[in-house]
Parts: C-alpha cells; structure tokens; sequence
C-alpha cells in the first residue's frame, strides 16, 4: 500500500462510515487513486459460468451500488465488478446511521436496507460502462413492493442488455421477511421468473443466486437442488449475518448484517457444504471476512471458483484487489499449480 493510500485511509476513518464511503468513491476518480490495472496470468485467468475474467478476485456488491465508480473500478486490480444492489424504484432505505465500523473485530455492521437510485438511473450509466472487462449488478426488490418476486426480473429486463451477469439478492437481512424467499418454494418460483427475463434478452447472459450464511444444513441442500433444477449459473456465498459471536467492538450490539474477518468461518462452511451439495456442478463465489491472498485461497481450497471483496477495504485500501491477485499467483506456484481451477475444492473436507 502507498502511503497516499495509507494517509486517504487514516484520513477516512476518522469521519462518519457512511461519509467516508461516499467520498471513497469519488477519490476513486483523482489522478491519486491506486488503480493498477488488470492484474492476470495463465494461473489467474478464470472461466467462471462461460465469463472470461483476468483474475478470480472481484468486488462484492454494495460498494458502488449506483454505477458511479465503475470506470476506476475496471482499472483497480478486480477480475470483475459487481454493482448495486439496484431496485426497481428508487428508494433511501434506512434511516441512518446505519453503517458502523467494528475496528477491534476488523468488520462492519450495515443496514442501509436497499438504499439506491432506481432502475433508470443505473441503466443510463450501464450504457457508457467500461467495455472489455466483466460487470454484474445485484438484483434487487422495493421495500413496498406488491411483488417483490416480480422486481428481481423487472431490474433485469432493464438493465441487462447492459451486464455481464446478473446476482438474484434474497439474503441481504435490512429488507423485512426477503430472506424468507430462500425457501424452496418460493425461490424457486422467483428464479424461474429471473431465468425466464433472462432467456428473451438479446444476448442472455449468466444469472447468480447470492445466499446468506446463517443456513442449516437441509436449508443448504434445499438451495442447491432449486438451483441446479431452475438452472442458476453460479451461487454466492455468503451475505453478511446476523451472528454476533465473539465481537469487542463497541458497536457489536447493532443490528443489521455483520461482514468482515468475524464472517470468514461461518461463510466458509456454508461454501464448502455448498460444494458438496451441489457435486462441485455449480460455480461457487466466496465472499465473507478475506482480507488476504492466504484467505482468498483457502476459499478457493473450500470449493470456489472465485471470490469477492468488500468490508477488507475498509482497513487495508482499494489496491488490496491487486495485491490479493498477485499473491494468489505466487500461492499457486509455491504449491505448483499450472491453472487456478486445480485447486479448487481440495481441501473442503476440512470444513465439513
């Protein structure tokens, strides 16, 4: 990390977590911003449900809900970007604060609740987007909706002749009872509608299910029977959670979903039992508490083809996507793996 980049941090955690995350965003456009470039090799270069993406290290949902960065974000060392999450209306979500720093447990409690600008307002930037490099948005359902089930295909006919891939959200945990569309019955019905909207686009393109981690173990089963029966590309584990185990920080009482280092075992075994559940036939994306190439592999190890990063940026920059990618390379050729996709799910016994 520069120093630049160590001063803009220190600077940023000084202000309101909300504030600082704005002004982040906007930061991303100075001549300052730590954008590297694409980082890839032969080892990183990854097939993930037909996309073609330079490194297996992408950034989760949540951070630039609105599209407004996606041009630096292109050039920040990601394989690939994922936007939103983006609703048909536009709505302000929850009152604030509603984002707050956990900095003893290295994490972050939010729950903004789908703050975002609509449908329209995305599909406008979405069409002077970043070309050549792999962008998805995050589906997802007003507050008040009649039909929340609806909303997800509604987004996606919207927007999607613009994306690469498209995430079906029904995990975040600030949108009262959307969690209760994880239910067998009821995502099923939902994703068919999703798959349906994307199947008349001009040029379909993947659909991803993101799930949360606080799942038993027939739950989990349950999601991987209705994903692979609907024909669901690629799944997402994890959301944040509702746990708070094991927290110091003075903020740990809050309630909203809880991401960072605390989430990095919960959302690993809900990986892994994913892989298993689903015979290794589905993508998996890890995301929850990776905050180094160590972390990024071991997910990897645990049965995904790819991972994502969000509330580690907080703490270590935007120019960690790099320096996670470039130290996955190295991790691969330590232990003598010609491609990444050799490693994936060796070491998922471990977490069963």
């Amino acid at each position: 990390m520069s120093l630049i980049e160590q001063l803009g941090l220190t600077a940023l955690r000084r202000l309101d977590p909300e504030r600082a995350h704005g002004l982040a965003l906007k930061a991303l456009h100075s001549p300052f911003a730590p954008l590297t470039g694409p980082v890839t090799s032969p080892r990183l270069a990854t097939e993930l449900a037909g996309l073609a993406l330079p490194n297996p290290v992408g950034l989760a949902a949540g951070f630039d809900k609105n599209g407004t960065a996606m041009h630096p974000l292109a050039r920040a060392g990601f394989g690939f970007i994922e936007l939103g999450a983006i609703t048909p209306r536009p709505q302000p979500g929850n009152p604030k604060p509603r984002l707050f720093r956990l900095t003893e447990d290295r994490a972050a409690i939010n729950r903004f609740g789908f703050n975002n600008e609509g449908m329209e307002a995305m599909a406008a930037r979405l069409e002077a987007r970043p070309q050549g490099f792999p962008i998805g948005l995050n589906l997802g359902a007003n507050k008040d909706s009649a039909d929340r089930a609806a909303d997800f295909a509604t987004v996606l006919t919207r927007c999607g002749a613009h994306l690469d891939f498209a995430t079906v959200n029904v995990s975040s945990p600030n949108t009262e009872k959307l969690r209760d569309l994880q239910g067998a019955d009821a995502l099923t019905a939902l994703l068919n509608g999703v798959v349906a909207a994307r199947n008349v686009l001009e040029r379909p393109i993947p659909v991803f299910l993101k799930i949360a981690p606080d799942l038993e173990a027939q739950e989990i089963e349950d999601i991987a029977l209705v994903a692979r029966s609907t024909g669901v590309d690629a799944i997402i584990a994890t959301n944040t959670t509702l746990s708070r185990d094991g927290l110091h920080s003075l903020h740990a009482g809050e309630t909203g979903g809880l991401s960072g280092a605390p989430l990095f075992e919960k959302s690993t075994r809900v990986l892994a039992r994913l892989f298993r559940a689903t015979e290794g036939q589905i993508p998996l994306i890890g995301v929850g508490g990776i905050s180094t190439a160590e972390e990024a592999f071991t997910k990897i190890t645990a049965g995904a083809s790819a991972v994502q990063l969000y509330t580690a940026m907080v703490y270590h920059g935007i120019s960690l996507a790099a320096r996670i990618a470039r130290g996955l390379d190295d991790i691969l050729a330590a232990r003598g793996y010609t491609h990444i996709s050799q490693a994936i799910g060796t070491d998922r016994e471990a977490w069963l």
